[in-house]
């Protein structure tokens, strides 16, 4: 499998900190929350390396997540939550919105898990859409 196939990578038409604050704004707009934002280029500054800015948002909305926390055979997914939206820049000066294919994964699980999933990153798009056109 290709990394274009098991990742969305979308171009955002801002700098990397209105992508950062606009991203932020519409997951709220969205009713979902933000347990954590992870700052990797800190991370790594921290151990002594030097990469261009990248955060990671860990998004959960409860009313997919507990459809299966909820359930004690699809709990093992959870491997997989929260969800996550990467903004990182790249040498070209470009900021870019990456996350994870889970459609593409729930197709080869099925049941429950493939609904939950296919429902969660069909408003991970919408909120990666209308961060974009912000």
């Amino acid at each position: 499998m290709k990394p274009e196939e098991l990742f969305f990578e979308s171009e955002s038409p801002f700098d990397f900190e209105t992508s950062v604050e606009k991203l932020t704004e519409t997951i709220n707009e969205a009713g979902w929350k933000t347990p954590a934002i992870h700052d990797l280029q800190q991370t790594m500054r921290n151990f002594g390396k030097d990469v261009m800015a990248v955060k990671v948002f860990e998004i959960c909305h409860p009313k997919h997540s507990s459809r299966i926390l909820e359930l004690n055979d699809e709990r093992v997914v959870s491997a997989l939550m929260p969800c996550r939206i990467s903004v990182y820049e790249k040498t070209n000066g470009i900021t870019y919105f990456s996350r994870i294919n889970s459609a593409l994964i729930a197709g080869s699980i099925g049941g429950i898990i493939a609904e939950v999933m296919n429902d969660a990153t069909h408003d991970v798009e919408i909120i990666i859409q209308k961060t974009i056109s912000k």
